[in-house]
């Protein structure tokens, strides 16, 4: 911490929750500023942001917290969208909106989520990416507030945080819903609570949670969720055994929930608590116990409650009979490959249904735009072409276009609507014809679809806090033939020069903290690349976070693909708390004549 690099200057195209003021670093002076460098829909950026809310009370009269909102998707463009997402996250600190990423080039920043920690006198002193640095942020914070209340640098006071008014609508954010008895459950998210909707979608019948962000169980009136979002019924004879009718997917809590619908009871039935922070196989492992990640949605299929696990890019499975929990799909890498369960990859399954017939398993992967399906052991991609490729465009499906959906419902018929969430719009694709068509656009970041009992049905418009019924006619109507614009997104380039590369992830443990290697190696790191041709050596999977890649001269760009994780703990502490630090990475590549040999990626490091 002897560098002295002045931060840059905070500009961009506009703040929220700063009651109408624009900030400065000199209206920051003589506060610890964190910089928190994320967009909306990534699920590692919604993980930072719950492991700053401790930091943000315990540390409120010393300490502001800054997002710098820097987007992937074109969605996330609209100053509309974002001011949303704020309010749906529950972000109790001033956002900076940086469309055009001009504070993410000044600072620097690779990857979502990136932090950045700046001292009262206004010089960065620590750069972090990834989850899971909290206990080291505080640790540094004490650092800082003993140095600088030394120096008579720091001043203690109100921060700049200004909440904003407070809506009233009956819903607030719905994220998922389930068809039950003659009317719905709908997961009411930034009420933090399950609602009980009559036939019309709209008649509230019952409340299950405090519509408080807490963790508890008990009755109807006191249990209490954060954000949940994915709602499984039972099959009856199960839930007889299991002594409750539904679980919930509480993401922010990381729990699956169970509640007896005829008392409301509302009991925890899987996960620890703790976000994960190490690996699991296919093999039975005690539910309570488990360390889960974001479940976003949940499906019964194969005999067992399907898990869209959006925190780390796989599917596990839940069976509430025998109370255990396992890996069903993916290798914890974030992108789009096919083929054997246990080999694909993924990138935030965030939307399951089962087809009609129970042979195939729907999936919408939301950060690959896709849409993909499990169908004997293997999966398949029928929509979608990558991390970075999203549109609005229908069509053949190979050709056709999403961005960035939720929801998917497999129809009697064998087609699948899918809730297009960042397009607005309510897609189906056919397999019969291996189209792709709008059925309907406008629609406020529609994060579900459900059929009713009738026949009928309605989208989860999130955005719009409601859900919306399909007018008779529409899935017949010919549709809206859209060819809209393609995007790809476009963050820049490194420069790198073909043949021998040094890849080099910079950790460096937090103070008080050593690499720990009590339960095996302390550090991993996995590499690939898109197209995979990029790399002609150096894929794979190590535990030195330095790697001798090859790069292929006759690939001209590319996406670098690069997982890497510390495993600390406190040190000269017996039995001291251990920490896992991670982050994926997708670094975009050229390759040039005079292009770097060396790529240091920064996981944690302190400027020196």
């Amino acid at each position: 911490m002897t560098a002295r690099v002045r931060a840059p200057q905070l500009r961009g195209r506009g703040w929220l929750n700063t009651g109408g003021k624009d900030l400065t670093l000199a209206d920051l002076r003589g506060r610890i500023v964190i910089l928190d460098f994320w967009t909306f829909c990534c699920i590692n950026c919604l993980h930072v942001l719950d492991e700053l809310r401790p930091l943000e009370e315990r540390y409120g009269d010393v300490l502001a917290v800054i997002g710098v909102h820097s987007p992937k998707f074109e969605h996330e463009k609209d100053p509309a969208a974002l001011a949303a997402a704020v309010e749906r996250y529950g972000v109790a600190h001033p956002v900076l909106d940086d469309p055009e990423l001009q504070m993410w080039q000044q600072y620097a920043a690779r990857a979502w989520p990136t932090l950045v920690v700046i001292d009262p006198e206004g010089y960065v002193v620590a750069t972090m990416a990834g989850e899971g640095h909290a206990d080291g942020l505080a640790r540094l914070i004490d650092e800082l507030i003993t140095t600088h209340e030394a120096k008579g640098t720091l001043h203690r006071g109100e921060g700049p945080y200004v909440p904003p008014a407070e809506a009233v609508t009956p819903l607030r954010f719905p994220g998922k819903a389930i068809a039950y008895g003659d009317g719905f459950l709908v997961s009411d998210s930034a009420r933090h609570s399950i609602v009980e909707l009559a036939g019309d979608g709209e008649t509230v019948r019952r409340r299950i949670g405090t519509g408080d962000r807490g963790r508890g169980d008990g009755p109807a009136s006191v249990a209490a969720f954060a954000e949940p979002q994915g709602l499984c019924l039972l099959p009856e004879h199960t839930a007889e055994i299991a002594g409750y009718d539904l679980v919930v997917a509480d993401t922010v809590n990381h729990l699956l929930r169970g509640v007896k619908l005829s008392t409301g009871e509302v009991t925890t039935v899987a996960g620890s608590g703790h976000p994960w922070r190490s690996t699991v196989d296919d093999h039975a492992h005690d539910a309570l116990a488990a360390d889960l990640s974001s479940p976003w949605d949940l499906a019964w299929y194969d005999d067992r409650v399907i898990i869209a696990m959006a925190g780390i890019h796989q599917l596990w499975w839940f069976d509430p009979v025998k109370r255990t929990v396992g890996m069903y799909a993916g290798t914890t890498v974030e992108s789009l490959r096919d083929g054997p369960l246990e080999q694909v990859w993924m990138a935030q399954p965030s939307g399951l249904s089962v087809s009609a017939d129970g042979q195939q398993l729907w999936i919408a992967d939301s950060e690959t735009s896709a849409v993909r399906y499990v169908a004997d052991g293997q999966m398949h991609t029928a929509v979608g072409q990558g991390l970075f490729d999203f549109g609005h465009v229908d069509g053949p499906a190979g050709e056709a276009l999403l961005q960035h959906p939720l929801g998917v419902c497999a129809l009697p018929d064998g087609s699948v609507l899918i809730a297009d969430t960042y397009n607005g719009a309510l897609r189906r694709f056919d397999p019969a014809t291996d189209e792709v068509t709008t059925v309907a656009d406008g629609l406020a970041e529609p994060s579900d679809v459900v059929l009713a009992a009738d026949g009928g049905v309605l989208v989860v418009e999130s955005a719009g806090h409601r859900l919306t019924r399909l007018a008779p006619g529409t899935l017949t109507a010919a549709g809206i033939s859209v060819d809209g614009t393609r995007h790809r997104t476009e963050r820049p380039a490194t420069e790198i020069a073909a043949g021998p590369l040094t890849l080099d992830v910079i950790f460096t443990p937090a103070p008080g903290r050593k690499l720990d290697a009590t339960f095996g190696p302390a550090t991993r790191l996995e590499v690939s690349a898109s197209p995979p041709e990029l790399l002609l050596d150096g894929a794979g999977t190590g535990t030195d976070l330095s790697r001798a890649l090859r790069v292929n001269p006759d690939v001209p760009a590319g996406v670098l693909q690069v997982t890497a994780q510390a495993a600390t703990c406190d040190a000269d502490t017996e039995h001291g708390a251990c920490h896992l630090a991670r982050q994926d990475w997708g670094v975009p590549v050229r390759i040039s004549a005079d292009g770097a040999t060396r790529l240091p990626l920064i996981l944690r490091g302190l400027d020196a």
